[in-house]
């Protein structure tokens, strides 16, 4: 694999606390079995977090107790990018990442995250769980990656501090914020907004600092961020539906038995629908809070002209023969078509 280390900043702490715990499972693993060190910036209790804890009581009990999985939450060994980079040379097994740091690597990682490609949660489940999931899980193999499965990440929508969005013209002059993400700036600036990347972290406090007018993301997120106490627009245009995406260490997993790699890709298959009840459980609490508190939610009728905003964007980066194919196979799935 060939790596842009400009894409990454991997402190020497992280280093130091990735290989301690990876030494500390391989010492317990040779009292024990063999223990899979597994990396997610959520934090504890979070669906993604549990759904990786649910895989390793699967491979537990599936395997005898040869395999086992040791999950480090909440961001303790860096960003998702640091662990990214760590678990392609192998000093982590199993990493849940967004899509957005394997966009830099894997062209076909870009298509889930395309601007109104999905039309529901349920349009995105059905494309990613068969054959077109599976092309772009496979895709990470050159880079160093097995892909696992796919995890729900929630329908995004526009939350601001100013006026409800009915239509594009809406959008015009706001300062939305975005992460760090080439496709996330395309699509507000084609919009007529002004995009402002920023950590996730940072964004409560820009919005009552009025650094930022808004930002996007789903109801869990709007809600634990606090952000609505902000915002107190939030207007749903779901304008993307990405997944999150398990991955694990290519090193590692051809250092299993075929039987083993086998037992891992059924794990991690099996934790999926675990997950996703988990996310709509967090997702229906979520939404009654914040309808619960006064915000001004708000559907957006028009979704076409939006829609109709996003060629360039889908132009940009639609660019190989195979992602067009697999962007076609994916509409041809949406429903009434």
């Amino acid at each position: 694999m060939r790596r842009d280390v400009s894409q990454f900043n991997i402190t020497r702490r992280q280093s130091m606390l990735a290989l301690a715990a990876t030494a500390g499972v391989a010492a317990c693993g040779a009292r024990s079995g063999r223990d899979l060190l597994g990396a997610d910036s959520h934090p504890d209790g979070y669906p993604t977090v549990e759904a990786v804890r649910e895989m390793g009581r699967l491979l537990d009990e599936r395997s005898g107790g040869r395999l086992r999985i040791k999950m480090y939450a909440g961001g303790q060994l860096g960003s998702e990018r640091d662990t990214l980079e760590i678990t392609t040379f192998g000093g982590l097994d199993l990493n849940r990442v967004n899509l957005a740091p394997l966009n830099s690597i894997e062209p076909l990682t870009t298509i889930p995250a395309l601007p109104f490609l999905f039309s529901s949660t349920a349009h995105m489940r059905m494309a990613l769980d068969g054959p077109v999931g599976d092309r772009i899980l496979a895709s990470l193999e050159p880079h160093d990656l097995i892909g696992l499965c796919f995890y729900d990440s929630g329908e995004r929508s526009f939350y601001n501090t100013r006026k409800p969005i009915l239509t594009p013209d809406d959008m015009a002059g706001l300062k939305i914020r975005v992460p760090n993400s080439d496709l996330y700036v395309a699509m507000i600036r084609a919009l007529g907004a002004d995009a402002t990347p920023m950590p996730l972290g940072e964004v409560y406090q820009a919005l009552v600092q009025g650094v930022i007018d808004g930002a996007e993301n789903n109801w869990p997120s709007f809600e634990s961020g606090r952000h609505f106490e902000a915002a107190p627009f939030y207007s749903l245009t779901r304008h993307i539906i990405a997944p999150e995406v398990l991955v694990m260490s290519a090193s590692r997993w051809r250092k299993l038995s075929d039987e083993d790699k086998t037992l891992v890709r059924q794990a991690a298959r099996d934790s999926v629908p675990y997950m996703r009840g988990l996310w709509d459980a967090r997702v229906a609490a979520s939404r009654e809070k914040i309808l619960a508190s006064g915000v001004a939610v708000n559907e957006v009728q028009d979704l076409g002209a939006f829609q109709q905003q996003m060629r360039p964007v889908w132009d940009r980066f639609v660019r190989t023969d195979l992602q067009k194919e697999l962007v076609a196979e994916i509409e041809a799935m949406r429903p009434g078509t």
